[in-house]
Parts: structure tokens; C-alpha cells; sequence
């Protein structure tokens, strides 16, 4: 008998790819209710979708697939003793949010006049993507302070500082955490009064992590009060009825859409595909997403006018991805945060794009970031 599986509507590339093995029905994902899963053995979801006692209770469903990294809207309590087993998709759209970030720094770098060789960069959080931020920091030429209290204790403490130290002597801040609202590693709140106060005024805080890692009554003091420079958000506290005046005062604002490039959501489609087909037998165990839709315009030159090493490589990242274009959709109608989250356009990481240029330093950094060079 096939299994009945409920899938989130927005999840990209994988309308069709089950329908010959399950019975499969296709819904907005914050609308799951417990009646579209009462007789369900699956779910396929994404983040906005919370799979608890309240939608799961007295339901059929033994098996969750969360295409996305987070898995905070996961009850593993409740899973646990309900006998329902879940993945998530560990590192699926790390290159796409090592591709934001990279578009965050070279911008505040050519708005602030910065130089990126004199940029200190601290990465709060050094997982899959933390690790894939810290390589795309050190291409462009920064100095990378690295803080990870879990694998400072696990690995010693060459590689990593405190926070104390991010706090102090970084420049820019990005903050690549999970949500953990109790234990050793508490993240809920994390930049609060106090992580505000220990910044240098000239810094820059970064958050694509979670919305609640960031206390943002906190943040929003710190910017009207220029206890700060500056801050990017890309996830929020209450999204998606996001803080209008916050989102007024920061730098760059978007609908949470760092980790949305084409390949990270294929990454996750085939993550969560392969692990349900695992669990079902299915045989699907090696699909993978084909087929990927290619950049508008491949082929990157960079115009002679630029004369400046960021100038240069911010127009390359630009050309594959712009964090101004999303902040400006964002600005222009913050009321319709979701559905432009939801109908995000096809975006592709730095290796779908060419590079002509013969400027070796511009080459070498583009080459570290991901760029095909020629």
C-alpha cells in the first residue's frame, strides 16, 4: 500500500517526483492542519510548519522530513515518544548562505569605504556554514576570528576565541548559530544589552541564523543610540510579522531568504527525497534533483572603470548575487514578507557563473568564493 505523504507546496523541484511510489497531497505550510495529517505516514516540510503535539496528536504520521537546515519547529520530545522518526537537511543551502554573506561584507566595504584587507570578521558558529563564511572571508583577503563554544571544548583551543574576543575586536559580527533556548550553549537572545555593549561602535552585526538569537529590542537601541555602526537581518523575531521600525534602521533587511538559492533548495528536495525513500523503501534512495536552470547571463566581465580591488569583486558578486535587491524588495512591502519568501526567484550560487578577467588577485579571490574563472 502506498504511503500518504504531505508535502509543503513550496519546496522546489519535487512536485511529481513521489506521486508514482505515494499517495502525495500538496499544502502551504503554515495551513498544515492536524485533519491534512490525521491519516498521513509523512511530512515534507520546511520550517514553517510546526510538527508538535498540537499538529501531530492522534495522527497517522511516522515519518518528518524537514528540507532546510533549522529544525527548531521539530518537538523531538514529542517525536521521540511518539515513535516518529525526522531528518533535516545538515548543510544543504550553506553555499547559499556563504553566498549572502559575501554580498553583505563587499557592500558595507564599498557604502562604509572600507578596505576588505582591513576588515576583522568574526563568525559566531562554525558548522557547515560558518566553515563555508570563514574560506569566503579569508578569499577576500579578511581576518577571520572564529568562536564555537561546542567544538572549542570538543577540539581544544588553537582555532577558536571567545566571545568576548569576537566582541571586541571584530568589525563586522555574523552570527551562524542554532536556536537553543536552554542548556551550556544557550543561543536564545543571544546579542542582547550586554553583547551590544561589548561591540566596538564601528561594527556591524549580521545575523542569517535564527530571528531569536537576536534580542531585537536590544538591537534596535543599540541602533538608534549608535551604540553600533550598523546591522543586517536576515531572519527575525515574530516573522513574519516583522519589526517595521527595526527593519527601517539596519543596513540591509531581508525575508529570510539567505539560504534561498536554487542549489541549496535542490540540496534539500534531494536530502529529504532520498531519506523518506530510505525509510519507506521506496527506491528512490539515489534521486537527485536534474536539470538545474542555468543564470540569465552566465558570463561575468568586469568593466574597465572599476578601478578599486572592491569595486571589482563586489561587482562580481553582485552580478550573482545582490543583497540591496532583496532589501529594497523587502522595504517597498514588508506586509508581504511570506509571499516573497515563498515565490523567490531562481538565484544560482557563484559556481554557476563565469569569470573573464586577467587580474591574478581578482582571479585567486573569485576562485576561493566559488566562481568558474577564465
Amino acid at each position: 500500500m502506498k504511503p500518504k505523504i504531505v508535502i509543503d507546496d513550496k519546496i522546489p523541484f519535487i512536485r511529481g517526483v513521489l506521486d508514482q511510489c505515494a499517495t502525495t497531497l500538496y499544502l502551504p505550510g503554515a495551513k498544515i492542519s492536524p485533519d491534512d495529517v490525521r491519516d498521513a505516514d509523512a511530512i515534507i516540510t520546511r520550517t514553517r510548519t510546526q510538527c508538535n503535539r498540537a499538529l501531530l496528536h492522534n495522527s497517522s504520521v511516522r515519518f518528518i522530513a524537514t528540507a532546510t537546515i533549522g529544525y527548531d519547529h521539530i518537538d523531538d520530545a514529542y517525536c521521540h515518544d511518539n515513535n516518529i522518526t525526522w531528518t533535516s537537511a545538515p548543510g544543504c543551502n550553506s553555499g547559499s548562505v556563504m553566498q549572502y554573506i559575501s554580498s553583505a561584507i563587499v557592500n558595507l566595504a564599498l557604502k562604509h569605504r572600507l578596505k576588505l584587507k582591513d576588515i576583522t570578521l568574526g563568525v559566531v558558529g562554525i558548522g557547515n556554514v560558518g566553515t563555508k563564511v570563514v574560506k569566503a572571508a579569508e578569499a577576500l583577503g579578511i581576518r577571520v576570528l572564529r568562536n564555537d563554544p561546542p567544538r572549542q571544548r570538543a577540539e581544544g583551543n588553537d582555532d577558536f576565541c571567545s566571545l568576548d574576543e569576537i566582541l571586541a575586536n571584530s568589525d563586522i559580527i555574523s552570527l551562524h548559530v542554532p536556536l537553543n533556548r536552554e542548556g551550556l550553549d544557550t543561543t536564545f537572545h543571544l546579542a542582547d544589552e550586554n553583547f551590544f555593549r561589548k561591540m566596538r561602535s564601528s561594527a556591524f552585526l549580521i545575523n542569517s541564523s535564527r530571528g531569536e538569537v537576536v534580542f531585537s529590542h536590544a538591537l534596535k537601541h543599540a541602533l538608534k543610540h549608535q551604540i553600533i555602526r550598523g546591522a543586517i537581518l536576515d531572519v527575525w523575531e515574530n516573522e513574519p510579522d516583522i519589526d517595521l521600525e527595526l527593519l527601517d534602521l539596519l543596513n540591509y533587511g531581508t525575508m529570510h531568504i539567505a539560504g534561498y538559492s536554487a542549489d541549496g533548495k535542490a540540496n534539500g528536495t534531494t536530502m529529504s527525497v532520498q531519506a523518506l525513500s530510505r525509510f519507506f523503501n521506496l527506491g528512490l534512495d539515489d534521486w537527485t534533483v536534474q536539470n538545474m536552470p542555468a543564470p540569465a547571463d552566465v558570463r561575468i566581465n568586469i568593466p574597465d572603470d572599476l578601478s578599486s580591488f572592491e569595486e571589482k569583486i563586489a561587482y562580481a558578486v553582485n552580478r550573482s548575487y545582490d543583497i540591496a535587491f532583496d532589501s529594497e524588495n523587502l522595504r517597498r512591502s514588508p506586509d508581504m514578507f511570506e509571499a516573497q519568501r515563498g515565490d523567490y526567484r531562481i538565484r544560482r550560487e557563484f559556481h554557476a557563473f563565469e569569470l573573464h578577467n586577467s587580474d591574478p588577485a581578482l582571479l585567486k579571490t573569485a576562485q576561493g568564493l566559488g566562481f568558474r574563472c577564465v
